[in-house]
């Protein structure tokens, strides 16, 4: 009785997979035409790539890159400067801040051979040798950080905050890091540290 009742639950199975696949006009599974590893990395025609130049943190650099890669994508993948986080890629949480002629950018947005000539500021280029950027340091003192994830976005989009003038009072600043998300909670430390620094400067 068992194995009648196995048998024919399989073939119940069996024939309802066939089924569903005919109707959907779909081959069911091969694994022999599946494509490779190898042709899904496939590198880009040569009519598709471009040859960037940018001054990353006061050095000429250099990337021969696919036309559709991303600012962020250029800096970490090409460049090895993995300080500037990959969050939403959607440009709504700001952890790919970057400064691109001293203007914050979401990097995720923009593509690569937009900023030809360029000169782009990350996280990595922010101290100065072991010396401290005044914002990463207020960082430090008022504890605006906790995981860490975003804070590479947030320092970048607050030096900018700063240099621009946004930080006549707590509420302004608030204002003008609202493009910078922290999943953790850290924003009134984030806004303190702003606040020092931009009366230190």
């Amino acid at each position: 009785m068992s194995e009648t009742f196995d048998e024919a639950t399989t073939l119940k199975r069996r024939t309802f997979v066939a089924a569903s696949t005919a109707v959907a006009g779909l081959p069911l599974l091969n694994s022999d035409r599946l494509p490779t590893a190898t042709a899904a990395a496939a590198p880009a025609p040569a009519d598709r790539l471009s040859t960037v130049r940018l001054t990353v943190n006061g050095e000429q650099r250099t990337a021969r890159v696919d036309n559709r890669t991303s600012l962020l994508d250029l800096l970490r993948e090409h460049l090895d400067l993995p300080g500037t986080k990959k969050g939403c890629d959607q440009g709504a949480c700001g952890a790919c801040t970057v400064l691109v002629d001293d203007r914050r950018v979401n990097a995720c947005l923009t593509l690569a051979v937009m900023h030809q000539g360029a000169r782009v500021t990350t996280i990595e280029g922010l101290a100065r040798g072991e010396q401290l950027h005044p914002l990463q340091q207020a960082f430090i003192d008022h504890d605006g950080l906790q995981c860490g994830y975003c804070t590479p976005g947030q320092l970048m989009s607050g030096v900018a905050c700063i240099a621009e003038g946004h930080t006549g009072s707590r509420a302004e600043i608030r204002e003008w890091m609202s493009g910078n998300l922290c999943r953790c909670g850290a924003y009134t430390n984030i806004v303190s540290a702003i606040e020092q620094t931009a009366k230190e400067a």
